[in-house]
């Protein structure tokens, strides 16, 4: 039987999403839960990897195993088992072919900034000291929209065949005092959205203008785009799969 858990997370803790050795990892955290649960290996899949720090909303990773325990039951153990850091939202059947990452249609982002202090929420946002021009942000941020080459945009050490990402929607928006960048897209490079981000905010105090933006995602060259934004704000919160996949 092939289960889908949905995972919501907060990064600050973990050295990312995947297993390495020697290293704090949300993968390995769960596993080792699966594990006390079915009393034997159990590996994730999950819909792609997250880095040090980076938090998620929706995370998504498939296991295999027998079928023991009802999808409800496999949420409320695991969440029994595991940190307050991490929780299970969902457990549910999905086709046993169903594959978490090479199925997801669209996988999307956002990034918390806020430009006041708050004792509040340690490391789930960026504070900027001062504030950004949100009209200047989103008519950057237009120009990502659709087919294009984000090479200026990824770490340079990363094995890709390509770096065409198609972005269906990248908006900046106010809401309750923070600035939120939402991306979507079928694919994303490995640095690519902290990258992105960290240069917008060039754009969005006046260190750049839209057309330098452009001309920097143009070059192809990871050294003309600004310095990646911290992982504090970064939050994983969608990955979209077609209907059929579940049972």
């Amino acid at each position: 039987m092939r289960y889908f858990l949905d995972i919501a997370y907060k990064g600050t803790n973990y050295h990312g999403w995947q297993i390495q050795p020697n290293a704090h990892t949300v993968q390995a955290e769960i596993e080792s839960a699966l594990a006390k649960m079915y009393r034997s290996v159990v590996s994730l899949t999950g819909s792609g990897r997250t880095d040090t720090g980076v938090h998620a909303l929706q995370q998504v990773a498939h296991f295999d195993a027998d079928e023991l325990f009802a999808p409800d039951q496999i949420a409320y153990k695991l969440n029994a088992i595991l940190s307050n850091d991490v929780v299970i939202t969902k457990c549910q059947i999905v086709r046993p072919t169903a594959h978490a990452r090479f199925d997801a249609e669209e996988r999307g982002y956002l990034y918390r900034i806020k430009t006041s202090r708050s004792p509040f929420g340690e490391h789930e946002w960026l504070y900027l000291p001062f504030d950004l021009d949100i009209e200047l942000l989103n008519e950057a941020s237009q120009t990502l929209v659709g087919q294009h080459d984000f090479e200026s945009f990824s770490k340079v050490k990363t094995e890709v065949n390509h770096f065409i990402c198609d972005l269906r929607l990248a908006k900046w928006e106010r809401v309750q005092g923070e600035l939120i960048f939402q991306v979507h897209a079928d694919r994303f490079l490995r640095g690519m959205i902290r990258a992105l981000v960290g240069t917008l905010i060039d754009v969005g105090c006046g260190k750049l203008s839209v057309e330098e933006f452009v001309a920097i995602r143009e070059a192809k060259d990871r050294r003309r785009a600004g310095k990646a934004a911290s992982p504090d704000g970064l939050y994983l919160n969608k990955v979209a799969y077609p209907s059929e996949i579940y049972s």
